[in-house]
């Protein structure tokens, strides 16, 4: 680019000569000059424009669970700085939340199995559940929180079977106590839910808590709703002591229940999702239907309508239906005509290999045919291209 310096140093040279051409040259050299930095202006603010408007999919802690017993605290992105402390000083619990995070996503998988959106997650991507996560939808609310439940039960877990150094059987469950049985002692290893709360408060949340903003605040709520409910099926387990077995002395324990039970319990409150809108102070939120119930700490909450989740688009983070399978004659979610979205299916028939005439032989063994048998399997037929081009 040349400036005006070195316009007068070309007018000074050729002053002798042709002072009028050394001018004109002078001239067309500073409009090119002005030209070229007001296109280079344009195009910064251009660029500024898309940093500030495209949303921007950061990582999260779910990514542990992807990277196994390779946690390098580091090489996780998008931690907050409490959150990469903890990492640091605890790498035990940080291989215990990862192997939750595996049980917790396939626990997701699960219940969603028979529905458009499946809880489908990328290979090798830090954001584990791509761009879907961005809306503030109703099945980010379940993630939240089955994602936080998650931890929770890998964490206490993880202290009864004395994998932590941080903590082991909870300490409370000591001397005697009594339910609506009578009396009983407090033995064996109670499950440390305690400990696996305070943890997921103090690494989980650190991230929201510093955002304090409405997504934030939606999360944190949805995260409450997710610890709240592994705690929900504790059980007292108790052990018998007397003559012929009698329950005349009973030693008892707290434990957790099956992981499916909380989540079944949270597919439940995802199904009662109530959509709010905040406050106008900030603090908390109004349901967004004055029709509905306003909600509570119990109900998972969430701000934006869902996409169909029938077609494959990039923004929404859908993946589409097409090529999955689907039943025939359901009516419900999983069935063809649900899942496909009125595309139609395709019918393949395949062979598959079973185990079949099982038999039990003394002592211990079963032993089973290998059966071939012949199914149809259906599955949702692609998109016309136009049709998937507008969504991409």
């Amino acid at each position: 680019m040349v400036s005006l310096t070195h316009c007068g140093e070309a007018l000074r040279i050729h002053a002798k000569t042709s002072h009028v051409a050394g001018l004109r040259h002078c001239q067309r050299t500073v409009v090119s000059s002005d030209i070229i930095a007001a296109t280079s202006r344009m195009h910064f603010a251009y660029i500024l424009i898309l940093l500030i408007l495209t949303p921007r999919v950061d990582s999260s802690w779910w990514y542990i669970g992807a990277l196994g017993a390779r946690v390098i605290c580091d090489n996780i992105p998008g931690l907050v700085n409490k959150q990469r402390q903890l990492c640091q000083k605890h790498p035990d619990i940080m291989q215990a939340i990862g192997e939750g995070a595996k049980e917790w996503i396939r626990e997701c998988q699960h219940q969603f199995r028979h529905h458009r959106w499946n809880c489908s997650t990328l290979d090798r991507d830090h954001t584990v559940f791509g761009r879907a996560m961005l809306r503030s939808s109703r099945e980010t609310a379940f993630v939240y929180a089955i994602s936080y439940a998650g931890v929770v039960y890998a964490l206490t877990r993880a202290c009864s079977q004395g994998e932590l150094k941080s903590c082991s059987c909870d300490p409370k469950k000591r001397g005697r106590s009594k339910d609506e049985r009578g009396e009983f002692d407090w033995g064996g290893c109670s499950d440390h839910i305690d400990f696996g709360i305070k943890f997921a408060k103090d690494f989980v949340d650190a991230k929201e808590k510093r955002l304090k903003d409405a997504r934030a605040l939606m999360n944190l709520h949805n995260n409450r709703c997710g610890r709240m409910a592994v705690k929900r099926f504790m059980n007292l387990e108790c052990k018998c002591h007397g003559v012929s077995g009698s329950c005349t002395l009973r030693t008892c324990w707290r434990a957790m229940s099956d992981f499916r039970k909380t989540g079944d319990f949270l597919r439940r409150k995802y199904n009662g999702a109530i959509q709010v809108t905040m406050n106008q102070d900030g603090s908390g939120f109004a349901v967004a239907n004055q029709n509905f119930r306003k909600a509570t700490k119990k109900d998972l909450v969430y701000f934006e309508n869902s996409p169909d989740y029938c077609l494959m688009d990039k923004t929404a983070g859908s993946l589409g239906t097409a090529g999955r399978v689907c039943d025939k004659v359901s009516r419900g979610t999983d069935g063809c005509e649900v899942m496909c979205c009125g595309r139609g299916y395709d019918t393949t028939r395949v062979t598959r290999i079973t185990k079949c005439e099982c038999k039990f032989h003394w002592c211990c063994a079963v032993r089973c045919k290998e059966c071939e048998e012949t199914v149809d399997v259906h599955t949702c037929k692609a998109p016309k291209r136009a049709e998937w081009l507008d969504q991409t």
